[in-house]
């Protein structure tokens, strides 16, 4: 046997072959569970409607949207008019045997080369979903029952878009996380074996950068609050224009929906609905130009002689110190976020009971 400097420099470390493996039984299982979800959501449809594309077919409530889809002039969807559902699970078999084989032999060439091959199938995969996509929403029959000049209804490729009355939101399914964690796993072995994270030890340049790249990405996955056009937009909840900007707040769901309020008591007695599962809450400054900020971290004072479009007559700060110094000049209290939701929970569950 070559036990030789150069030969043992060429081979792959037991922690790599580990993550090697592990990787190939990913996507294994990615073959046994929903790839991508794309969620549809309307008026009509309270409890929406979902399509899930598996490696090898199409499933979700396919014969709803493909009811709804020929209102609009879209082709029927169909498992058997996509190749890709003939190859795909050929295709994540072979990687995840391809896996398992590299850390079998060892080899950092094969490794490197493999790592190249999976990124490239994964740009590769998500362009023709993007194009299947693309052709669907735009290549619409002209004798459908509804044209709408201009429009078209590509759903989004990841994230959230509004398709007329309809919200879709396109977002990995399990079997998506599986093959990104596959991919992660991956990515791990070939920095590992080119050194790139023992360097990254000893220099902390490298370090930060990584850091700023990871900051980077979270910050992509919140984009912050959409603005709220007064005089434009309705309150979601009692229909009433937005006309005040001191006390405008607004949600967005897990799926990245916007809903926009005139009033905080608006916004809570829309919560308290249990319509949407909420993922960040704003709320006005009424200290900073009447901006949008984080409604949760925020502090509040509740006042009468404020006089709020829906009587919920509280002024909201980002800083406890505006706060404090608001609450001290109007001889108020100032409360926190879980303070504020308990009391407005209270209030509203007798005071607006069927008012809206």
């Amino acid at each position: 046997m070559n036990t030789s400097p150069v030969s043992m420099k060429q081979r792959i470390g037991s922690r790599s072959k580990v993550l090697l493996v592990v990787a190939g039984l990913l996507l294994t299982l990615s073959l046994f569970v929903p790839v991508w979800a794309i969620y549809l959501d309307a008026p009509q449809y309270p409890e929406g409607l979902q399509l899930q594309i598996w490696a090898r077919k199409i499933a979700g409530d396919i014969d709803i949207i493909n009811g709804l889809n020929h209102y609009i002039g879209m082709r029927t969807l169909r498992s058997n008019d996509f190749i890709e559902f003939t190859i795909l699970p050929y295709l994540i078999a072979a990687y995840a045997a391809c896996f398992i084989l590299t850390a079998l032999i060892g080899r950092k060439r094969g490794l490197f080369f493999l790592f190249g091959a999976f990124l490239l199938f994964g740009i590769v995969a998500m362009a023709d979903f993007w194009k299947w996509e693309y052709d669907y929403g735009h290549n619409l029959d002209p004798n459908a029952a509804i044209k709408v000049p201009g429009m078209a209804y590509q759903p989004p490729l990841i994230g959230a878009k509004q398709l007329l009355n309809f919200h879709a939101y396109s977002i990995p399914d399990t079997g998506g996380w599986l093959f990104i964690g596959a991919g992660a796993l991956a990515l791990i072995a070939v920095l590992t074996e080119s050194r790139v994270l023992g360097k990254t030890r000893k220099n902390k340049k490298p370090a930060v950068a990584l850091a700023a790249a990871i900051l980077i990405l979270a910050s992509c996955g919140n984009p912050g609050p959409v603005p709220i056009r007064l005089h434009q937009d309705a309150c979601d909840f009692c229909k009433m224009s937005i006309s005040d900007a001191r006390f405008a707040a607004e949600l967005i769901t897990t799926k990245g929906r916007v809903y926009k309020f005139d009033d905080l008591s608006c916004m809570i007695r829309y919560t308290n609905s249990g319509q949407q599962t909420v993922k960040h809450y704003y709320i006005s400054d009424f200290a900073n130009g009447h901006a949008l900020t984080e409604a949760t971290a925020a502090w509040y004072v509740p006042h009468d002689a404020l006089r709020s479009p829906m009587a919920g007559n509280t002024a909201a700060f980002a800083a406890r110190d505006a706060a404090m110094a608001y609450a001290t000049q109007n001889h108020a209290t100032a409360i926190d976020w879980s303070a504020l939701y308990k009391n407005f929970q209270q209030k509203t569950s007798s005071r607006y009971e069927g008012m809206h």
